[in-house]
């Protein structure tokens, strides 16, 4: 039963999505979308802590809403749409923790200890002893210690050259400065 659209913003959640499904004319949707972008975006704001991403995951969830929506058995569409957008700032934030970026301080700060090592300024006996001292760690910590500080690559791109897993990497590279300084140390003493 199809109604007449004299009025559409007047029906309730409800009626507007049943009428979106006999029909899929978007006006029914595009009621609910304009009842509820606010209440999305605030919640996306919300978790996503910038207001750039959380329009963007506004707009895209709306996008796949409207195209699913009619596979879905909805009682209450406030309640649902609130799940349903929760879980997409959820998958959004998942998703952007899979993506490793290091804070350049960060970077900086990890690498100063053992950088000065790589330098032209340093003595000839250290920069002997570092070589040999490379060579005599095992191969993990040897390829990501080369890698981050010799080709300077972050974690992330270690991980995609070398397959080894993230926590591996930061592992390799923690005991391979220490294994250096420690060998180091007791080559230049000798």
């Amino acid at each position: 039963m199809q109604l007449h659209k004299t009025n559409i913003s007047t029906l309730t959640d409800e009626e507007l999505l049943l009428q979106f499904r006999i029909t899929s004319d978007t006006e029914y949707f595009g009621v609910l979308y304009d009842r509820y972008i606010p209440l999305v975006y605030g919640l996306c704001l919300k978790y996503l802590q910038n207001a750039d991403k959380a329009e963007d995951a506004t707009m895209q969830l709306f996008e796949n809403l409207a195209k699913k929506v009619k596979n879905y058995e909805i009682k209450v569409f406030r309640t649902w749409l609130y799940s349903v957008a929760k879980n997409h700032c959820f998958q959004i934030l998942r998703k952007k923790e899979r993506e490793i970026s290091l804070n350049s301080e960060n970077l900086v700060m990890e690498s100063d200890s053992i950088l000065h090592l790589f330098s032209e300024d340093s003595n000839n006996d250290r920069l002997i002893a570092l070589n040999k001292c490379i060579e005599k760690l095992p191969e993990p910590q040897r390829i990501s210690v080369l890698k981050f500080f010799i080709e300077e690559l972050s974690y992330a791109e270690i991980v995609d050259a070398t397959g080894y897993q993230l926590k591996s990497v930061k592992s390799y590279i923690q005991n391979g400065k220490r294994n250096l300084k420690i060998c180091i140390e007791k080559s230049t003493v000798e």
